[in-house]
């Protein structure tokens, strides 16, 4: 059994076939890749997974290397080599999310200021676009002219469709941005050639804010925008079920990611609890 660039190729196109997300796609034949690449073009058996596993587990997070080994075990499904499967590591469920790694609504607003203050509009309005309505970077195709004149916006995304709400205040915004830009139709943020922004520029355009916010690189990506709406959203309406169906989220284990506290909340919510009597 050893892996091909003919094997790959046929796999991609399976996944494809599947109507699995571009994204995914490319994620699960970067790994493999890498695994082969690993090998060496040595022939494939469980043990040399197995130690490409545990070199993983020294140098990657846990999620990371589950990460992996999902995309290598479709692989070895698809081509019936159940003998090469490994099992996923076990991990505890985190009960709260890190300080390090969740943006703070304070932290949010000087990203806001930031990108005001360095005249970059596109991306002042961009932001709270993402951040008002929790949509997907990737879903930012769908904010169309179209959609900001009827206040919703029709998503399509991994054969699903659902309809997201766009706040009143924020169409009132972008209906102005789309005026002064001249936009006459499609998508509303766009290069200057009148394409859809993509997802590593739009990334790339928030971290050179960092800076001047005075907030760290690491918690400066456009999912945690996502992030944001979503416990905001929750704290105020604990509706898990609900925030599911906006995110477009097939599985509420998904979203109780989203809605988890940072470490402070859940010292602070511990700790009044009152069952201490000192």
């Amino acid at each position: 059994m050893t892996i091909t660039k003919n094997l790959v190729e046929k796999f991609k196109q399976y996944l494809i076939e599947e109507e699995k997300a571009g994204a995914t796609v490319e994620k699960y034949v970067r790994d493999i890749t890498a695994f082969a690449l690993w090998c060496k073009e040595a022939e494939v058996c469980k043990s040399l997974v197995l130690r490409y596993k545990q070199e993983m587990m020294e140098k990657y997070a846990p999620a990371s290397v589950n990460s992996v080994l999902s995309s290598l075990n479709s692989f070895f499904e698809y081509n019936e080599w159940h003998g090469l499967k490994v099992k996923m590591l076990k991990i505890q469920k985190q009960i709260f999310a890190e300080r390090s790694k969740e943006l703070t609504k304070s932290e949010y607003e000087r990203l806001l200021s930031a990108a005001k203050q360095k005249r970059n509009r596109r991306l002042y309005y961009l932001m709270q676009t993402i951040c008002s309505s929790g949509i997907r970077v990737s879903e930012l195709a769908f904010i169309t002219v179209d959609a900001v004149s009827k206040r919703q916006a029709t998503i399509k995304c991994k054969g699903k469709m659902r309809v997201v709400i766009l706040p009143k205040d924020l169409c009132t915004m972008l209906l102005k941005y789309i005026k002064e830009e001249k936009i006459t139709s499609g998508p509303v943020f766009i290069t200057k050639t009148g394409k859809p922004l993509d997802r590593s520029t739009i990334w790339k355009m928030m971290k050179e804010l960092c800076e001047s916010a005075g907030v760290e690189r690491a918690k400066v990506f456009p999912h945690n925008l996502r992030h944001l709406f979503a416990r905001t959203y929750y704290s105020i309406q604990k509706d898990i079920v609900r925030l599911a169906d906006i995110l477009g989220h097939s599985s509420i284990n998904t979203t109780r990611i989203y809605t988890m506290e940072t470490f402070d909340v859940h010292c602070r919510q511990i700790q009044g609890l009152g069952l201490l009597k000192l």
